[in-house]
């Protein structure tokens, strides 16, 4: 067991390096980016990676506070999952209601690797494998679908 300052620790330290290591990876429009705190550029959308002592998990989270709305957004979303899995070249799970840490409800879009801890340094290879190419198939697929999904939710 780690006390919560040596498991934030550990956890601090695997995403610095996540992080350092996509540095120099540009975005699908040839920008820098910070692939930590993707900025989708629309509100209430957001891109997430997580990793715990059991799992990692990427996706996109729809989080606005009206149901209807973040319903709405969901089902939009889906008109562009054949985008979203040409992009990433796999399938992904769909969640119209979810929860965040916080309690808070959510709608989520996300792949998950199990088996794998964060607080496991020699499963850092394996995170980092599965997030790379994965935030990258994000970014290329909100490179083609940020346009449709702001007039859609206008």
């Amino acid at each position: 067991m780690y006390s919560r300052q040596e498991a934030s620790r550990i956890k601090t330290a695997f995403w610095t390096s996540f992080g350092q290591y996509m540095k120099p990876i540009p975005s699908a429009w040839k920008d820098k980016v910070n692939w930590l705190n993707y900025k989708t550029g629309i509100k209430d959308i957001f891109f997430r990676m997580h990793a715990d002592n059991k799992q990692a998990s990427i996706g996109i989270e729809l989080t606005h506070h009206d149901a209807i709305i973040r319903h709405y957004a969901f089902e939009k979303m889906q008109l562009l999952k054949p985008m979203l899995e040409e992009a990433s070249g796999e399938e992904w799970g769909w969640q119209l209601e979810s929860f965040d840490e916080h309690g808070r409800a959510i709608s989520v879009i996300s792949i998950a690797l199990p088996h794998v801890s964060i607080m496991r340094q020699e499963d850092w290879p394996a995170l980092i494998s599965f997030f790379k190419p994965r935030i990258i198939a994000l970014d290329a697929f909100w490179s083609d679908a940020k346009d449709i999904v702001e007039m859609q939710l206008q």
